[in-house]
Parts: C-alpha cells; sequence; structure tokens
C-alpha cells in the first residue's frame, strides 16, 4: 500500500467529509430481510466460511472508474449530510468510502440495531463528484468506512478512526494527527516468498445509544490461509482505546502468524541517517519498538532504515505489552510544518489473558523515502496455528501520546550515533535517559553503565548529567573488528542495581 496515499485519506482531507447523516440507512430493527444479530454471529461467519474455498469479494469496477489516480478518487467526496447516525444525538457517525484507486474490492457494511441487523445501501447520491463521469449508476458499494466523533472540541465531529485497505486501520488520540497503521493479522510478513494480506471484507456498526462514549464496530476478516472474527470497543479521547475480541480459523496451517500487527515508516533519525540528505533532523512515524516483558523487564530497540531487509524476534511468554513508539514530540525535534510527525500516534499492546509462549517480531525494511510503510512489529506464537483449529486473542490498543503504564524505571529519551575520529570502523554512541530515578538526587549521585556487545567490543565508557534534559548521557565507543552484525544492550545503573529500561540495538556494517 501507498501509506502517504491513505495518510492523506485521513483527517486531513476534510473534503471526504464533515457532519452528515445518511439518509439510505435502513432501519436495521425494521428493515425488509433484517437478520438476527449478537456477538456470536460473524465469529459463526468466520467459523463456516472456513471451511470453504476462499473466493475473494469483488473488485470489477464500470470502466468510468477501474482506472481512477489518487487525485480523481479523492474527487468523489461523501457529502455532508449523508453520514450514518448524523443528527440522532449519538456520539458517533460514520462516513463510507467510495471504490477505486487502491481501494477496489466491494466491502459489504451492515448497521445492527435492537440485536437486528441489515445491510446499509449503496446509493451513488451519497456522493459529489468532481468529473461527473466518475458518476456511475452501479450498485457498486464500499470500500471502507472512517468513524467521527467530537474528539477534539465539543459539538465538532471530527475523524478519529479509520478502516481501509486490506485489513488496515488507524486512529488518534485527541491533538494528534494519522501516523502508524494496524491490521487484523499478519501471515509471513518479511518472508522472502511474500506476504498473504487478509482484509476485513464485512463490517457489522453497532448504533450506539445516547450519552454512550463508546462504538462497538464487527469485522469479518478473510484470506486464502485463514478467516476470521473482531470486536472492537472503541473510546475516542486524551488515549484513544480500542478493545480487540478476535478469534481466527485458519483454513491452512500457518508457521508464521502475526497477532495484533503494527505497521508504520521509518526514515532516518540522529542513531541512523545513512545515505539520508535531508534538512529536517529527523522523519518517522515511530521511532523505536518498546517491550514489557512477562518478566518485567523493559525493552527499548531504536528503529532503523537498513540497507537490507532485518528481522528480529524477542522470545517470551505472556508479554505485559509492546508497541511502536513516539517520544520525541517537540517541532524541533522534525521541523516539519507539514507532516507533524511530533503529533502521531504510539501505539500500545496490551495482552489481555495469557498468550502463552512466542516473540515480538519486528521487520525493518529498507525505504529511500518517507512514502512506504517500512516498519512491521506483531506477536507470534511459539507454535503453527493448525488448519480446522480456533485461536483466540483478546487486547487493548492505546493510541495515543505515551505508553499507558507508569514506570519507575529511567528511560532512553534519545540515540545518536557518529563517528570515531582514529577509528573509522568505530562507532561512538550517545544514549541519553531521563524520567524517575532522577527526580531527587543527591549531589553526590553516580551511576555507572552496564554495556554488552554480542561481538565487537565496547570502550571508552562516559556516565555524567546531562542538565538539559533533567537526566544523564551515556557514551561509548563501539569497534566491531571482524563482525558482520552485533547485538548491543546497555542499562544505567547505581550502586543497588539497574535503574533503566534496557537499550537495545543491532549494529551492521551497513551501519558505517
Amino acid at each position: 500500500m501507498l501509506r502517504r496515499d491513505l495518510v492523506k485519506l485521513g483527517a486531513g482531507l476534510s473534503f471526504l467529509g464533515a457532519a452528515g447523516r445518511f439518509v439510505g440507512s435502513a432501519e436495521a430493527a425494521d428493515a425488509p430481510g433484517a437478520t438476527p444479530f449478537d456477538d456470536s454471529t460473524v465469529r459463526d461467519i468466520a467459523q463456516r466460511l472456513a471451511k470453504k474455498a476462499y473466493s475473494p469479494p469483488s473488485d470489477t469496477l464500470p470502466s468510468a472508474i477501474s482506472s481512477l489516480n489518487f487525485d480523481q478518487f479523492r474527487g468523489i467526496a461523501y457529502k455532508p449530510d449523508q453520514a450514518l447516525w448524523h443528527g440522532q444525538n449519538f456520539a458517533f457517525d460514520v462516513e463510507f468510502f467510495p471504490r477505486g484507486f487502491l481501494y477496489r474490492p466491494r466491502i459489504e457494511m451492515n448497521e445492527v440495531v435492537d440485536g437486528k441487523t441489515a445491510r446499509v445501501p449503496y446509493n451513488p447520491d451519497l456522493f459529489s463528484y468532481e468529473d461527473p463521469q466518475t458518476r456511475v449508476t452501479d450498485d457498486i458499494g464500499f470500500a471502507g468506512l472512517r468513524i467521527r466523533n467530537a474528539i477534539n472540541t465539543p459539538g465538532v465531529m471530527e475523524e478519529c478512526a479509520v478502516f481501509l485497505g486490506a485489513s488496515y486501520f488507524r486512529a488518534v488520540a485527541k491533538g494528534q494527527n494519522y501516523g502508524l497503521s494496524a491490521r487484523g493479522f499478519a501471515d509471513g510478513t518479511g518472508d522472502s516468498k511474500g506476504e498473504e494480506f487478509a482484509l476485513f471484507r464485512e463490517f457489522w456498526l453497532e448504533r450506539p445509544k445516547p450519552g454512550v462514549d463508546s462504538l462497538v464496530v464487527h469485522a469479518l476478516l478473510d484470506s486464502p490461509s485463514v478467516t476470521g472474527a473482531f470486536r472492537f470497543t472503541i473510546r475516542p479521547g486524551a488515549t484513544t482505546v480500542f478493545d480487540v475480541q478476535s478469534s481466527f480459523f485458519p483454513r491452512t496451517t500457518i508457521t508464521e502468524s502475526g497477532i495484533a500487527p503494527l505497521t508504520g515508516m521509518f526514515y532516518f533519525d540522529t542513531n541512523d541517517r545513512n545515505r539520508v540528505v535531508d534538512w529536517r533532523p529527523a522523519a518517522h512515524d515511530s521511532e523505536a519498538l518498546s517491550i514489557w516483558t512477562g518478566e518485567g523487564q523493559q525493552l527499548w530497540r531504536p528503529l532503523i532504515n537498513p540497507v537490507d531487509l532485518q528481522f528480529s524476534a524477542f522470545g517470551d511468554t505472556s508479554p505485559h505489552g509492546f508497541g511502536l513508539m513516539q517520544r520525541k514530540r517537540a517541532f524541533d525535534d522534525y521541523q516539519d510544518l507539514a507532516l507533524n510527525y511530533e503529533k502521531r500516534p504510539s501505539l500500545w499492546i496490551e495482552p489481555i489473558g495469557d498468550w502463552g509462549e512466542g516473540a515480538v517480531d519486528l521487520v525493518e525494511i529498507p525505504t529511500p523515502n518517507e512514502v512506504n510503510d517500512n516498519i512491521v512489529s506483531f506477536w507470534r506464537p511459539k507454535a503453527p496455528l493448525q488448519a480446522g483449529r480456533e485461536y483466540n486473542f483478546t487486547y487493548r490498543m492505546y493510541w495515543g501520546w505515551d505508553n499507558p503504564w507508569p514506570t519507575t524505571q529511567a528511560r532512553v529519551v534519545a540515540t545518536r550515533v557518529g563517528a570515531v575520529v582514529d577509528h573509522p570502523e568505530a562507532r561512538f554512541f550517545v544514549v541519553d535517559f531521563n524520567g524517575a530515578p532522577f527526580e531527587h538526587l543527591g549531589p553526590d549521585a553516580k551511576f555507572h553503565l552496564i554495556p554488552t556487545a554480542s561481538a565487537g567490543s565496547i570502550r571508552n565508557v562516559v556516565v555524567e548529567p546531562n542538565p538539559n534534559i533533567h537526566g544523564w548521557r551515556t557514551t561509548f565507543e563501539f569497534v566491531p573488528g571482524d563482525a558482520k552484525i552485533a547485538e548491543l544492550q546497555c542499562q544505567l545503573a547505581n550502586d543497588q542495581g539497574p535503574v533503566s529500561e534496557t537499550w537495545m540495538y543491532r549494529w551492521t556494517p551497513s551501519n558505517l
């Protein structure tokens, strides 16, 4: 997918709809053909579907719109007075995307009212058209949906979440812009044989009640290898929270499954700007992968834009959480007036229940620019998902400004990498920490660094106060020797033991 186009289809494009009323909406409880619906309905559909061969939804479009470019696609705008539920004193309304451009499959939409569901009907007059020739009268249906809520200003409906393209979705918290995405499922990510992309082929939107600040969305996932049922409970706010219940029914044995996948972009930052000539200090949706392991260890792995695809796996049992995080929150960190990377969400995954053994995987893909998503992270169960069985994963997603949980450990606030004058192959690392351990220090406080390297050697370690960040700065030199790859780690400590999260970094010759 072209991520920049998907971002532009988010909150920044007011022409794709303001407040409105979906006048064609069927009253699900009374509509002809309405059928019963409860929390088991989509799961039952997915289970039955898994016993049949995969049949994708139609992606055939009339010739007038079969080859739309991005500008033509965005010229088909949802009318402001057509939003589902507008004017009914609900906290939410919903708008729908037209089909075309990258978004060709027909995705069915349903409304659920009082335990019954009915199809949301398509009508070409729901949209306005910059080019009249792109208006077709065929019943072509929709490509996706956007959810709106008065997330920033009371009484002003604004976009807070989007489901569009394959099983991609994204959300923002109050005051934020779109950045990274999530997916329903990943299969074969980073595999040289190629990745399979499942899609959400049908949605059910539960009509909210007046005064209720959450919205329930059900989705049916489908692909050649797996079907799935999702129930999202969405609560926008200072942190936007998704409660996710998912069930998977493999058609075939899946050895490289990805649960709760996160997808974003990392182009460059102070730790990795090799091959980049750019006037800005940094450009990325996320700066690091953070993991809180099942044993309580807190890991911080700065992202890179590698020369060759890099795959990392952090083995664990029942992790407390993981996420792609954006900690740098000042305009000066990026200096980009248009893209506002400092306002991009971090996304934290909190597993609910025992997820057993597995690994948090990280895939870093080379990118020559900031147009394409090149970072993927997810939970990979240790055991393959077997055909004919059911697998359930419940988790909570926090779209917000930071990790939702407080910590008493010092946190990494910056990673910088530079040259060593007297050793061309060596690299100079600067890792800054701040946080709780430095809040009430006496004048004689001392800290030391515990660094390790899987290959090569570390020398000239220095630890000193950094009053500019109310924290401490650590520096060291890494000499690779004959190493072709090295995993670096360090923790800040005092005489009682470690006081910081664990900083981790992968060095390769391409980092030179």
